[in-house]
């Protein structure tokens, strides 16, 4: 096993133990994948607590779900159709999160887009959050309802499900799903006090062109 798998391999752990850290997963909820190499990518085990993986019991698999390697009775998770969705229509896609974050769950079960203008670093990194209609776990519902919104987000909430999240790295994918809560966490606090205020539309241009500046 080379440096790059065994390094992708206890980033997951890591990741996945956030993930259980943060309650944005429960039991053994979520999953979490990243891209070995053009055509093998490396998936977190079914029926697995996220915040107790161990690097042995990722499972490696190519892009047509195909398990490459496992340890004996190990499979991936049921829901990697759209994870492997992912990586075969976004070539620039290395890292995939899908987890049940509550406040942002809390929006996709009520059934609203996210999108208002409230913060500049809102506007700037993830200005509008989709959901993605509703579709059977483990079939290839999800993934048909998640296309349509690759290469132009890096988030979609799924509706009466949770979120998922990619990245052009791994790191950038969890990162993404840290944002989208906090977002969503933000938006109901607001609401709780009355205050949830968009910034005038000036400013949020002005916001609009320094997107280039910060993604680089």
């Amino acid at each position: 096993m080379n440096k790059k798998e065994q390094n992708l391999r206890k980033q997951i752990c890591d990741i996945g133990k956030n993930l259980f850290n943060k309650d944005f997963v429960a039991a053994n909820d979520g999953n979490i994948s990243a891209r070995l190499s053009e055509n093998e990518i490396l998936a977190t085990p079914t029926a697995t607590s996220k915040g107790y993986l161990t690097p042995d019991a990722i499972v490696k698999l190519d892009l047509d779900g195909n398990i490459l390697e496992a340890k004996e009775g190990v499979k991936p998770s049921s829901e990697i159709k759209m994870h492997l969705r992912c990586y075969k229509s976004m070539q620039n896609c290395n890292g995939v999160v899908h987890a049940h974050p509550p406040h942002a769950t809390a929006f996709a079960i009520k059934g609203e887009v996210l999108d208002k203008a409230t913060m500049p670093e809102v506007v700037i990194a993830m200005p509008k959050i989709p959901l993605a209609k509703y579709g059977c776990p483990s079939t290839e519902e999800i993934p048909d309802s998640v296309e349509p919104y690759f290469n132009e987000y890096e988030a979609v909430l799924l509706e009466n499900h949770g979120a998922l999240t990619w990245g052009k790295t791994l790191m950038d994918s969890y990162f993404n799903m840290e944002r989208l809560e906090y977002i969503a966490k933000l938006t109901f606090i607001t609401r709780e006090i009355d205050g949830e205020r968009e910034l005038p539309k000036e400013r949020i241009d002005e916001l609009i062109e320094l997107r280039p500046k910060y993604a680089k």
